[in-house]
């Protein structure tokens, strides 16, 4: 299965619920579509992961890629994760980084605060 998600955009964030696997083969197209969308906004960014099956090395960086582009044009990116995601991205030491939630509600309440 590779991945797919929807959009939810509001007045200061854009949610995106994704499935399946976030690999070396759904990256290219993760990373294309998620800068484009990141360009159009709001700037802040909520990926909910909680119902992923599986992030590689590839997947990662693209996280990371992601992080650092809504950081440079002054907004946010919160993952929301399920045990899985957070045990990989732990494993490479990212989760303050990559500023894991644990619920939807979590990092819709933080980004009102942002």
């Amino acid at each position: 299965m590779s991945l797919r998600g929807t959009r939810e955009v509001k007045d200061n964030y854009q949610l995106f619920r994704l499935t399946g696997l976030l690999d070396a083969f759904s990256e290219p197209t993760f990373r294309k579509v998620m800068t484009k969308l990141l360009e159009e906004g709001p700037k802040n960014i909520i990926l909910d992961l909680s119902q992923i099956d599986f992030v590689d090395s590839s997947g990662l960086g693209a996280l990371v890629q992601l992080a650092k582009k809504a950081q440079g044009s002054e907004g946010t990116l919160q993952i929301v994760t399920n045990p899985r995601v957070t045990q990989t991205v732990k494993l490479v030491r990212l989760e303050q980084f990559l500023s894991l939630q644990p619920s939807v509600d979590t990092a819709i309440g933080n980004t009102k605060s942002a």
